[in-house]
């Protein structure tokens, strides 16, 4: 029995190209979006944004609170009972550290970032951020893509999609995972969300370089060659039968890449190729394997922007673990302790990245980002000497390309406990990132489930004031 919805064969053979031309027009009216999203000349041609996870504290290494030291022991004003992610909370804490004047601008930092402090005139601090969850998965997600929720593009995905590679050989957009592992909510951190799919991030660090580029045993670059050929001739085969199928394009884009980056890949990864005094400097032979291992992911960070990657996220430190802060920021228990374990491993090697991409002249046109997931409360923990997570108010920072360096942007009220002047989202920290790429945030678009989505949703503002 026929139904309503019922088609012949011959009515799905007549209705086809019309399909086909749907598929046609819809991928060029997409590049005509695209080309309209491009405004200006671009400040800068590729991002390196480093990511702390687990929430590294605000009013211990960014933002000096002389009203928190001098009212330490005594209850939050007006939020004396107040219970956060973990519960109950103690009185007001200090930081553990004293802050010190660095710079000709004479920005205050912490006495824990030693090495980060010579570059403070060359960034612009943004201290009134806030985010929409408490939650770190969801935090983390929501600070790379926009969204508190899995599913959207990561900012490097977008920058990807929107701009391409500047080569032919390597990725466009590549995440160095820390050595201790993966962040919270792992690879939804860099997807390519309903982008296509070749826009996803190449993991890879230093201790693990890309997997699966060696030839196999018994096989020769001939017959490699060989198989490769033959196999792209029945994939475009496939690919014509099935138009508009993203994952079987990304899929024959990876080994078209996989093959150019048998040569590529190995280069980039050979540390060894670095001089001495630049390993020294960065720290990547320190007799603390942590240090030793984020400093390694560090220079190859500026391997891979220097060799035309157009986008780089790198990680210091993981997910959570069976003990707080161990592995990551979320320093609930013991502050002094964890972050006496993590300020180390960051301090050094971030700066030397810093002065190596300044010294190499990439700082012109390379825009490099630092993030987290949200802040830390300004009290104690009940019971504890650590601080529970504060979604109200933290700091993000921006250096190098179009940048207006030795600025701070926003503020929190007196403890830092909540964002107060200039409040700033993480849709105007990524309005401003697309400016500088050249973009406006608003015509950078992607239609999906019957929605025109964006990295920056339905919000978002340039940060004019940091611009140069």
């Amino acid at each position: 029995m026929k139904t309503p919805y019922a088609q012949t064969r011959r009515h799905f053979l007549g209705q086809a190209p019309t399909a086909l031309a749907g598929v046609g027009l819809t991928s060029l009216l997409q590049r005509d979006l695209l080309a309209s999203a491009k405004t200006h000349t671009p400040k800068a041609k590729r991002v390196l944004q480093i990511f702390c996870p687990g929430a590294a504290s605000h009013v211990d290494l960014w933002e000096h609170k002389p009203e928190l030291e001098r009212m330490s022991g005594n209850p939050l004003p007006g939020e004396e009972d107040f219970s956060s992610f973990q519960g109950k909370n103690g009185n007001l804490m200090k930081s553990p550290w004293p802050f010190v004047r660095a710079g000709k601008s004479g920005k205050m930092i912490s006495s824990m970032l030693p090495n980060m402090a010579r570059h403070v005139d060359d960034i612009a601090f943004c201290h009134g951020m806030w985010s929409k969850t408490n939650t770190h998965g969801p935090g983390c997600v929501f600070v790379n893509t926009g969204h508190d929720t899995e599913g959207f593009p990561s900012a490097g995905a977008w920058t990807s999609y929107a701009l391409g590679s500047l080569t032919d050989n390597l990725p466009a957009y590549v995440a160095i995972t820390d050595m201790r592992g993966e962040p919270p909510n792992g690879k939804a951190n860099w997807s390519n969300g309903f982008l296509p799919a070749q826009h996803q991030a190449i993991m890879m660090n230093a201790q693990q370089p890309i997997r699966n580029l060696d030839l196999p045993k018994g096989v020769t670059p001939k017959q490699e060659a060989a198989s490769r050929d033959f196999l792209r001739v029945l994939n475009e085969q496939h690919l014509e039968r099935n138009p508009g199928l993203s994952e079987l394009q990304a899929r024959m884009q990876a080994y078209e890449l996989a093959a150019r980056m048998q040569l590529s890949a190995p280069e980039v990864s050979d540390l060894g190729a670095e001089p001495t005094s630049l390993r020294q400097a960065y720290g990547a032979d320190d007799p603390n394997r942590l240090k030793a291992g984020y400093a390694r992911n560090c220079i190859l960070a500026r391997r891979l922007l220097e060799r035309g990657v157009r986008y780089v996220n790198l990680y210091c430190a993981s997910r959570a673990s069976g003990v707080d802060g161990l592995l990551n920021w979320d320093a609930h228990k013991t502050l002094k302790g964890d972050y006496e374990r993590h300020c180390p491993i960051f301090d050094q090697p971030t700066a030397a990245l810093l002065s190596d991409l300044k010294q190499r002249g990439l700082l012109d046109d390379t825009l490099v980002l630092w993030t987290t997931e949200f802040g830390r409360m300004p009290t104690h923990q009940a019971g504890t000497v650590g601080r529970d997570h504060n979604p109200d108010a933290f700091t993000c920072w921006m250096m190098g390309a179009g940048i207006k360096g030795g600025v701070s942007y926003g503020a929190t009220d007196p403890f830092g406990r909540r964002a107060e002047v200039n409040k700033t989202s993480i849709w105007d920290f990524y309005a401003t990132v697309l400016h500088l790429l050249g973009m406006d945030h608003e015509k950078l678009t992607f239609y999906n489930n019957g929605l025109d989505r964006r990295l920056t949703d339905v919000h978002g503002h340039v940060l004019r004031r940091i611009l140069a």
